[in-house]
C-alpha cells in the first residue's frame, strides 16, 4: 500500500501490524465490514499489540487517513492491496 511518490512519512510498524490484524480478521469473517466500536476491539484484544483505546482508535484513524480502510454508512472496509 506505500506510494513512493507520497511525500508523507510512512505509518509506524506498529500502526502497519493493526492494519493486518484487521485484515486478517475480516479474512476470516463472511462480514467482510465492521464498526469502529469492533475495530478497538479487535485491536485491543490481539495478541502482541498491548494498545489502550487510545492507542487501537489512533491506529485506526491514521489507517482511515491514509487509505488502507474506508468507511461507508458508519461501516469500515479493508482497501484490497494491489497486488
Amino acid at each position: 500500500m506505500a506510494d513512493s511518490s507520497d511525500p508523507r512519512p510512512p505509518l509506524a510498524e506498529w500502526i502497519l501490524e493493526c492494519y493486518d490484524r484487521l485484515c486478517a480478521q475480516t479474512a476470516d469473517s463472511d462480514d467482510h465490514s465492521f464498526s469502529r466500536d469492533q475495530a478497538v476491539e479487535i485491536l485491543l484484544d490481539a495478541d502482541g499489540l498491548a494498545l489502550e483505546p487510545e492507542d487501537a482508535t489512533y491506529a485506526l484513524t491514521r489507517l482511515l487517513e491514509r487509505g488502507y480502510v474506508y468507511e461507508v454508512d458508519g461501516e469500515f472496509r479493508i482497501t484490497t492491496p494491489e497486488k
